[in-house]
């Protein structure tokens, strides 16, 4: 039987609301035993959002790895302009990781090359680390958060918001991706990029401009050999891992292009999957937590085909 079907008339779901508001979150009736992975077994297709493709960057190493990145220009609009057109421009090719801290970040790029910068490439981007709240959409969280006021999902992103100050920022999750600068003014122009790979760094919300997160291959990342080096640098660039290639999905072969969609948070089946994501009742947990942290509750994200 079919999550929609079990959940009855009687759930209250979280109501869409105008731009710039809070989606209300009301209680979820789930059937006893539900787990996050039966929910969204019984989700509906149309509970689904396609990314789009030109928002998805493929890495390719030259260990035949891939992993794949959702880009979130929603948020950091002038940085992911520039990732793109540094992937268009082949900017990567022959890049490669060469940064990884234990529980911190993999980062990856040319670091000091030559390397020539597309004319299209803002140098200095402004300071992407929040943006207006209005616009947003958000989902409540429900549960209270460390590092802001609120904490919450809005177009398919973990955020964190202040209402007061009417501002929302991505937060920093594990396998988010951000921008590697340097001291303050600098803000990075998006040739240098991390992925968080150990204990979400909150810290770095609005420090640092989140451009997006892996959606697919974090385990190539999270599992490279540790740099010895301060920071997790490696000493050696003999130890670098190579980059064959970085590409947008769209600039691939149809037959080729990764594809993948997010879970929309205003949907029945959303609701229902945090809800049992707080509340734990299946044959293992024997206390309910009554609440999760938000990078504990990432939105869902599924291949496609």
């Amino acid at each position: 039987m079919r999550l929609s079907v079990l959940l009855s008339s009687a759930v209250l779901l979280a109501a869409c609301q105008p731009a710039g508001r809070l989606n209300s979150l009301k209680p979820v009736a789930v059937p006893a035993g539900a787990t996050p992975t039966s929910i969204l077994a019984a989700s509906t297709a149309a509970e689904w959002r396609a990314i789009p493709s030109d928002e998805l960057m493929v890495i390719d190493l030259k260990s035949g790895a891939r992993i794949v990145v959702q880009l979130a220009p929603q948020f950091a609009p002038v940085h992911v302009a520039n990732i793109q057109s540094l992937a268009r421009n082949n900017y990567w090719n022959g890049a490669a990781i060469y940064r990884v801290q234990d529980n911190y970040v993999a980062q990856w790029g040319n670091n000091d090359s030559d390397k020539q910068i597309p004319a299209s490439v803002i140098r200095q981007p402004p300071a992407e680390y929040e943006r207006p709240l209005a616009g947003l959409a958000i989902t409540p969280l429900g549960s209270p958060d460390s590092y802001a006021p609120r904490a919450g999902y809005a177009l398919g992103w973990p955020v964190a918001y202040d209402p007061k100050g009417k501002t929302a920022n991505l937060a920093h999750c594990y396998a988010s991706v951000g921008v590697g600068r340097g001291l303050s003014p600098d803000t990075g122009m998006g040739g240098e990029l991390y992925a968080a790979i150990g204990h979400a760094p909150r810290h770095l919300d609005r420090v640092i401009a989140v451009v997006g997160r892996v959606v697919s291959g974090i385990e190539h990342l999270a599992s490279l050999p540790r740099g010895t080096e301060a920071l997790g640098f490696y000493k050696e660039r003999s130890s670098d891992m190579p980059i064959a290639s970085v590409r947008l999905a769209s600039d691939l072969p149809e037959a080729g292009r990764p594809k993948f969609e997010y879970l929309d948070e205003t949907s029945r089946s959303f609701a229902a999957w945090l809800h049992v994501k707080k509340n734990r009742r299946d044959d293992f947990y024997i206390r309910p937590a009554g609440g999760v942290d938000l990078c504990n509750a990432p939105v869902p994200v599924r291949p496609v085909g």
